[in-house]
Protein backbone atom coordinates (compact mmCIF):
# COMPACT_ATOMS: atom_id res chain seq x y z
CA UNK A 1 0.00 0.00 0.00
CA UNK A 2 2.88 2.35 1.00
CA UNK A 3 4.46 1.62 -2.82
CA UNK A 4 1.10 2.34 -4.28
CA UNK A 5 0.86 5.73 -2.53
CA UNK A 6 4.01 6.42 -3.33
CA UNK A 7 3.92 5.74 -7.26
CA UNK A 8 0.96 7.39 -7.15
CA UNK A 9 2.10 10.73 -5.59
CA UNK A 10 5.05 10.60 -7.76
CA UNK A 11 2.61 10.48 -10.89
CA UNK A 12 0.50 13.26 -9.67
CA UNK A 13 3.55 15.77 -8.97
CA UNK A 14 4.95 14.94 -12.65
CA UNK A 15 0.98 15.79 -13.60
CA UNK A 16 0.54 18.52 -11.71
CA UNK A 17 4.44 20.25 -13.10
CA UNK A 18 3.85 19.28 -16.79
CA UNK A 19 0.26 20.91 -16.83
CA UNK A 20 1.51 24.17 -14.92
CA UNK A 21 4.25 24.29 -17.16
CA UNK A 22 1.77 23.97 -20.93
CA UNK A 23 -0.85 26.42 -18.35
CA UNK A 24 1.38 28.88 -18.66
CA UNK A 25 2.89 28.48 -21.83
CA UNK A 26 -0.73 28.72 -23.80
CA UNK A 27 -1.91 31.63 -21.69
CA UNK A 28 1.42 33.54 -23.11
CA UNK A 29 0.34 32.05 -26.93
CA UNK A 30 -2.89 33.11 -26.32
CA UNK A 31 -2.69 36.49 -24.86
CA UNK A 32 -0.20 37.20 -27.65
CA UNK A 33 -3.03 36.23 -30.43
CA UNK A 34 -5.66 37.78 -28.86
CA UNK A 35 -4.14 41.40 -28.18
CA UNK A 36 -3.48 40.91 -32.07
CA UNK A 37 -7.62 39.79 -32.64
CA UNK A 38 -8.20 42.70 -30.60
CA UNK A 39 -6.46 45.80 -30.95
CA UNK A 40 -8.59 48.54 -30.10
CA UNK A 41 -9.96 46.70 -27.19
CA UNK A 42 -8.73 47.66 -23.34
CA UNK A 43 -6.18 45.33 -21.95
CA UNK A 44 -8.25 43.81 -19.23
CA UNK A 45 -11.15 42.80 -21.42
CA UNK A 46 -8.17 40.59 -24.01
CA UNK A 47 -7.28 39.33 -20.83
CA UNK A 48 -10.58 38.12 -19.51
CA UNK A 49 -10.82 36.56 -23.01
CA UNK A 50 -7.85 34.44 -22.62
CA UNK A 51 -8.93 33.33 -19.01
CA UNK A 52 -12.11 32.16 -20.40
CA UNK A 53 -10.31 30.28 -23.05
CA UNK A 54 -7.99 28.24 -20.51
CA UNK A 55 -10.16 26.11 -19.13
CA UNK A 56 -10.86 24.74 -22.88
CA UNK A 57 -7.43 24.77 -23.99
CA UNK A 58 -5.84 23.22 -20.88
CA UNK A 59 -8.99 20.59 -21.06
CA UNK A 60 -7.98 20.17 -25.08
CA UNK A 61 -4.20 19.20 -24.15
CA UNK A 62 -4.84 16.53 -21.32
CA UNK A 63 -3.83 14.03 -23.47
CA UNK A 64 -0.82 15.56 -24.18
CA UNK A 65 -0.39 16.32 -20.27
CA UNK A 66 -0.76 12.54 -19.50
CA UNK A 67 1.55 11.42 -21.82
CA UNK A 68 4.71 13.81 -20.86
CA UNK A 69 3.42 13.43 -17.08
CA UNK A 70 3.69 9.38 -17.45
CA UNK A 71 6.98 9.34 -19.62
CA UNK A 72 8.46 11.99 -17.10
CA UNK A 73 7.70 9.82 -14.09
CA UNK A 74 8.83 6.27 -15.30
CA UNK A 75 12.16 8.01 -16.76
CA UNK A 76 12.91 9.18 -13.20
CA UNK A 77 12.03 5.94 -11.92
CA UNK A 78 14.38 3.95 -14.65
CA UNK A 79 16.99 6.46 -14.08
CA UNK A 80 17.09 5.79 -10.30
CA UNK A 81 16.84 2.31 -10.86
CA UNK A 82 13.79 1.68 -8.85
CA UNK A 83 12.26 -0.10 -10.83
CA UNK A 84 14.96 -2.61 -10.50
CA UNK A 85 14.47 -2.60 -7.12
CA UNK A 86 10.89 -3.06 -7.34
CA UNK A 87 11.99 -6.12 -9.41
CA UNK A 88 14.21 -7.45 -7.61
CA UNK A 89 11.83 -7.20 -4.48
CA UNK A 90 10.13 -9.93 -6.47
CA UNK A 91 7.14 -7.48 -7.42
CA UNK A 92 6.17 -7.51 -11.12
CA UNK A 93 6.91 -4.06 -12.82
CA UNK A 94 3.27 -4.12 -14.03
CA UNK A 95 2.13 -4.47 -10.62
CA UNK A 96 3.98 -0.76 -10.37
CA UNK A 97 1.49 0.22 -13.35
CA UNK A 98 -1.78 0.11 -11.06
CA UNK A 99 -1.32 3.41 -8.64
CA UNK A 100 -0.25 5.61 -11.72
CA UNK A 101 -3.39 3.69 -13.61
CA UNK A 102 -5.74 4.66 -11.19
CA UNK A 103 -4.42 8.31 -10.21
CA UNK A 104 -4.78 8.98 -13.93
CA UNK A 105 -8.17 7.48 -13.82
CA UNK A 106 -9.09 9.65 -11.18
CA UNK A 107 -7.82 13.09 -13.02
CA UNK A 108 -9.77 12.07 -15.82
CA UNK A 109 -13.23 11.27 -13.86
CA UNK A 110 -12.81 14.54 -12.07
CA UNK A 111 -12.23 16.47 -15.45
CA UNK A 112 -15.37 14.86 -17.26
CA UNK A 113 -17.52 15.30 -14.04
CA UNK A 114 -16.07 18.66 -13.09
CA UNK A 115 -14.12 20.24 -15.65
CA UNK A 116 -16.71 19.46 -19.13
CA UNK A 117 -19.14 21.58 -17.18
CA UNK A 118 -16.54 24.58 -16.32
CA UNK A 119 -15.39 24.27 -20.17
CA UNK A 120 -19.35 24.45 -21.84
CA UNK A 121 -20.00 27.84 -19.36
CA UNK A 122 -16.78 29.77 -20.34
CA UNK A 123 -16.39 28.61 -23.73
CA UNK A 124 -20.12 29.81 -24.25
CA UNK A 125 -19.26 32.68 -22.35
CA UNK A 126 -15.88 33.50 -24.24
CA UNK A 127 -17.79 32.98 -27.51
CA UNK A 128 -20.75 35.58 -26.56
CA UNK A 129 -17.52 38.22 -25.31
CA UNK A 130 -15.38 37.78 -28.74
CA UNK A 131 -18.48 38.14 -30.75
CA UNK A 132 -19.57 41.15 -28.94
CA UNK A 133 -15.90 42.94 -28.98
CA UNK A 134 -15.84 41.92 -32.68
CA UNK A 135 -19.56 43.80 -33.75
CA UNK A 136 -21.35 40.81 -34.07
CA UNK A 137 -24.46 39.86 -32.23
CA UNK A 138 -24.74 36.01 -31.79
CA UNK A 139 -28.09 34.73 -33.09
CA UNK A 140 -30.18 33.76 -30.27
CA UNK A 141 -31.60 30.01 -30.68
CA UNK A 142 -33.54 28.09 -29.03
CA UNK A 143 -34.95 24.42 -30.04
CA UNK A 144 -37.96 23.05 -28.70
CA UNK A 145 -40.58 20.30 -29.41
CA UNK A 146 -42.98 22.30 -31.13
CA UNK A 147 -39.95 23.76 -33.32
CA UNK A 148 -36.79 26.28 -33.97
CA UNK A 149 -37.20 29.42 -32.22
CA UNK A 150 -34.42 32.61 -33.42
CA UNK A 151 -33.75 35.74 -32.96
CA UNK A 152 -32.27 38.60 -34.87
CA UNK A 153 -31.47 42.33 -34.59
CA UNK A 154 -32.67 44.87 -37.75
CA UNK A 155 -32.61 48.62 -38.09
CA UNK A 156 -36.24 48.82 -36.69
CA UNK A 157 -35.56 46.09 -33.86
CA UNK A 158 -35.82 42.51 -32.95
CA UNK A 159 -37.45 39.91 -35.19
CA UNK A 160 -38.32 36.95 -33.63
CA UNK A 161 -38.34 33.64 -35.89
CA UNK A 162 -40.30 31.07 -35.80
CA UNK A 163 -40.76 27.46 -38.07
CA UNK A 164 -41.92 24.25 -37.86
CA UNK A 165 -38.94 22.84 -39.15
CA UNK A 166 -35.47 23.41 -40.97
CA UNK A 167 -33.39 22.05 -43.62
CA UNK A 168 -30.24 20.04 -42.45
CA UNK A 169 -27.98 23.31 -42.90
CA UNK A 170 -30.36 25.04 -41.61
CA UNK A 171 -30.76 27.78 -44.86
CA UNK A 172 -34.50 26.84 -45.36
CA UNK A 173 -37.39 27.57 -42.67
CA UNK A 174 -40.34 26.25 -43.21
CA UNK A 175 -43.77 27.55 -42.72
CA UNK A 176 -41.82 30.11 -40.65
CA UNK A 177 -43.39 33.23 -38.80
CA UNK A 178 -41.71 36.68 -38.98
CA UNK A 179 -42.41 38.80 -35.50
CA UNK A 180 -40.91 41.91 -35.59
CA UNK A 181 -40.51 44.45 -32.44
CA UNK A 182 -39.31 48.29 -32.69
CA UNK A 183 -36.79 48.78 -30.02
CA UNK A 184 -39.26 49.47 -26.72
CA UNK A 185 -40.73 46.23 -27.69
CA UNK A 186 -43.98 47.15 -29.17
CA UNK A 187 -45.06 44.52 -31.94
CA UNK A 188 -44.77 45.85 -35.64
CA UNK A 189 -45.94 43.16 -37.89
CA UNK A 190 -46.01 39.89 -38.25
CA UNK A 191 -45.13 37.67 -41.72
CA UNK A 192 -46.49 34.24 -42.27
CA UNK A 193 -45.12 32.51 -44.81
CA UNK A 194 -44.50 28.63 -46.46
CA UNK A 195 -40.84 28.75 -46.92
CA UNK A 196 -38.18 31.30 -46.08
CA UNK A 197 -34.67 30.67 -47.54
CA UNK A 198 -31.61 32.65 -45.95
CA UNK A 199 -29.40 34.71 -48.98
CA UNK A 200 -26.89 36.74 -48.78
CA UNK A 201 -27.92 39.55 -46.29
CA UNK A 202 -31.86 38.70 -46.15
CA UNK A 203 -34.11 36.31 -46.06
CA UNK A 204 -36.63 35.11 -49.19
CA UNK A 205 -40.15 33.90 -48.35
CA UNK A 206 -42.50 32.67 -50.39
CA UNK A 207 -46.36 32.71 -50.21
CA UNK A 208 -46.62 35.32 -47.53
CA UNK A 209 -49.42 36.79 -45.38
CA UNK A 210 -48.43 40.08 -43.85
CA UNK A 211 -50.16 41.51 -40.58
CA UNK A 212 -49.44 45.24 -39.66
CA UNK A 213 -49.91 45.25 -35.80
CA UNK A 214 -48.61 48.82 -35.34
CA UNK A 215 -52.40 50.26 -36.82
CA UNK A 216 -54.71 50.47 -34.47
CA UNK A 217 -57.45 48.74 -36.83
CA UNK A 218 -58.14 45.41 -36.75
CA UNK A 219 -54.83 43.43 -38.44
CA UNK A 220 -56.61 40.78 -39.89
CA UNK A 221 -59.23 43.19 -42.09
CA UNK A 222 -55.82 44.73 -43.01
CA UNK A 223 -53.64 41.80 -44.20
CA UNK A 224 -52.39 41.17 -47.48
CA UNK A 225 -50.97 37.97 -49.72
CA UNK A 226 -47.82 38.62 -51.61
CA UNK A 227 -46.28 35.76 -53.43
CA UNK A 228 -42.65 36.87 -52.10
CA UNK A 229 -41.05 39.08 -49.95
CA UNK A 230 -37.21 39.88 -48.81
CA UNK A 231 -36.70 40.64 -45.12
CA UNK A 232 -33.07 42.07 -44.19
CA UNK A 233 -30.75 39.71 -42.40
CA UNK A 234 -27.35 39.93 -41.06
CA UNK A 235 -27.26 36.58 -40.03
CA UNK A 236 -25.37 33.44 -41.89
CA UNK A 237 -25.93 30.17 -42.14
CA UNK A 238 -22.50 29.52 -40.12
CA UNK A 239 -23.50 31.91 -37.66
CA UNK A 240 -26.87 30.46 -37.17
CA UNK A 241 -25.17 26.96 -36.67
CA UNK A 242 -22.98 28.32 -34.40
CA UNK A 243 -25.51 29.05 -32.48
CA UNK A 244 -26.97 25.42 -32.07
CA UNK A 245 -23.37 25.44 -29.98
CA UNK A 246 -20.18 23.35 -30.92
CA UNK A 247 -20.69 20.26 -28.78
CA UNK A 248 -18.53 21.76 -26.21
CA UNK A 249 -20.56 24.05 -25.21
CA UNK A 250 -22.89 21.72 -23.83
CA UNK A 251 -22.52 20.60 -20.11
CA UNK A 252 -21.47 16.48 -20.84
CA UNK A 253 -24.43 16.10 -17.55
CA UNK A 254 -27.17 17.96 -20.16
CA UNK A 255 -26.01 16.28 -23.02
CA UNK A 256 -28.64 13.66 -23.30
CA UNK A 257 -31.63 15.87 -23.19
CA UNK A 258 -30.23 18.01 -25.48
CA UNK A 259 -29.78 15.19 -27.88
CA UNK A 260 -33.45 14.05 -27.03
CA UNK A 261 -34.69 17.98 -27.88
CA UNK A 262 -32.71 18.16 -31.13
CA UNK A 263 -34.23 14.25 -32.79
CA UNK A 264 -37.47 15.23 -31.16
CA UNK A 265 -37.59 18.88 -33.42
CA UNK A 266 -36.66 17.07 -36.33
CA UNK A 267 -32.62 17.84 -36.69
CA UNK A 268 -29.88 15.52 -36.55
CA UNK A 269 -28.01 15.08 -33.48
CA UNK A 270 -25.13 12.84 -34.53
CA UNK A 271 -22.47 15.30 -33.49
CA UNK A 272 -23.62 15.86 -30.35
CA UNK A 273 -23.87 12.33 -29.80
CA UNK A 274 -20.49 11.45 -31.60
CA UNK A 275 -19.34 13.95 -28.70
CA UNK A 276 -21.04 12.48 -26.08
CA UNK A 277 -19.52 8.89 -26.21
CA UNK A 278 -16.20 10.38 -27.15
CA UNK A 279 -15.84 12.25 -23.50
CA UNK A 280 -17.79 9.10 -21.96
CA UNK A 281 -14.85 7.01 -23.26
CA UNK A 282 -11.93 9.90 -22.59
CA UNK A 283 -11.23 8.00 -19.13
CA UNK A 284 -10.02 5.07 -20.90
CA UNK A 285 -8.66 6.67 -23.30
CA UNK A 286 -6.17 8.65 -21.04
CA UNK A 287 -5.71 5.40 -19.00
CA UNK A 288 -4.29 4.08 -22.19
CA UNK A 289 -2.04 6.94 -22.96
CA UNK A 290 -0.40 6.06 -19.49
CA UNK A 291 0.09 2.65 -19.92
CA UNK A 292 1.13 3.14 -22.95
CA UNK A 293 3.83 5.96 -22.60
CA UNK A 294 4.98 3.68 -19.32
CA UNK A 295 5.45 0.48 -21.81
CA UNK A 296 8.30 2.49 -23.54
CA UNK A 297 9.96 3.71 -20.95
CA UNK A 298 9.85 2.49 -17.38
CA UNK A 299 12.85 -0.30 -18.32
CA UNK A 300 15.76 0.64 -17.48
CA UNK A 301 17.69 2.83 -20.25
CA UNK A 302 20.98 4.66 -20.90
CA UNK A 303 22.76 6.43 -23.30
CA UNK A 304 21.28 7.24 -26.73
CA UNK A 305 18.15 4.52 -26.24
CA UNK A 306 16.34 6.36 -23.51
CA UNK A 307 15.55 9.23 -25.66
CA UNK A 308 14.72 7.29 -28.86
CA UNK A 309 12.28 5.01 -26.52
CA UNK A 310 10.81 8.49 -25.19
CA UNK A 311 10.33 10.01 -28.51
CA UNK A 312 8.65 6.74 -29.35
CA UNK A 313 6.41 6.58 -26.77
CA UNK A 314 5.26 10.45 -27.30
CA UNK A 315 4.79 10.03 -31.21
CA UNK A 316 2.60 6.25 -30.61
CA UNK A 317 0.58 8.87 -27.86
CA UNK A 318 0.07 11.49 -31.06
CA UNK A 319 -0.70 8.65 -33.07
CA UNK A 320 -3.15 7.49 -31.15
CA UNK A 321 -5.21 10.92 -30.34
CA UNK A 322 -5.19 11.67 -34.05
CA UNK A 323 -6.47 8.04 -34.98
CA UNK A 324 -9.30 9.01 -31.91
CA UNK A 325 -9.81 12.51 -33.58
CA UNK A 326 -10.49 10.89 -37.13
CA UNK A 327 -12.94 8.42 -36.18
CA UNK A 328 -14.80 11.20 -34.25
CA UNK A 329 -14.81 12.98 -38.06
CA UNK A 330 -15.49 9.29 -39.82
CA UNK A 331 -18.79 9.54 -37.10
CA UNK A 332 -19.93 12.87 -37.42
CA UNK A 333 -19.55 12.31 -41.10
CA UNK A 334 -22.10 9.26 -40.92
CA UNK A 335 -18.86 7.26 -42.32
CA UNK A 336 -19.29 4.54 -38.97
CA UNK A 337 -21.58 4.23 -36.38
CA UNK A 338 -21.82 6.68 -33.09
CA UNK A 339 -20.28 3.97 -30.53
CA UNK A 340 -18.10 2.65 -32.64
CA UNK A 341 -16.86 6.18 -33.47
CA UNK A 342 -16.55 7.26 -29.41
CA UNK A 343 -15.45 3.63 -28.13
CA UNK A 344 -13.50 1.71 -30.57
CA UNK A 345 -10.03 4.44 -30.34
CA UNK A 346 -10.01 4.12 -26.60
CA UNK A 347 -10.85 0.36 -26.13
CA UNK A 348 -8.62 -0.54 -28.83
CA UNK A 349 -5.54 2.05 -27.04
CA UNK A 350 -6.06 0.13 -24.28
CA UNK A 351 -5.99 -3.38 -25.38
CA UNK A 352 -2.72 -2.60 -27.29
CA UNK A 353 -1.32 -0.80 -24.48
CA UNK A 354 -1.77 -3.67 -21.90
CA UNK A 355 -0.53 -6.17 -24.77
CA UNK A 356 2.21 -4.53 -25.50
CA UNK A 357 3.42 -4.38 -21.33
CA UNK A 358 3.00 -7.67 -21.12
CA UNK A 359 4.90 -8.32 -23.93
CA UNK A 360 7.89 -6.65 -22.92
CA UNK A 361 7.28 -7.73 -19.07
CA UNK A 362 6.73 -11.55 -19.46
CA UNK A 363 7.24 -12.02 -23.50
Amino acid sequence: MILHLYFARRFLTSFAAVAAALAVLIVMIELMDELGDFPGQPFRNVLGIVLLKMPWSNYEILPLVMILASVAMFLRLSRSSELVVLRASGRSAIRGLLAPGLAALAIALVALAVGNPIVAATSKREHDLANRYRGQETAALAIAAEGLWLRQAGAEGQTVIFALRASSDLGTLYEPTFLNFAGDGTPLRRVLATEARLAQGEWHLSDAKIWDLARGTNPEAAARQVESLTIPSELTQDRIIDSFGRPRYVSIWELPDFIAALEGAGFSARRYAVWYHSELARPVFLVALVLMSAAFTMRHMRGRNAGLMVMTAILVGFGLHYIRNFAQILGESGQIPVLLAGWAPPLAALCLAVGLLLHLEDG
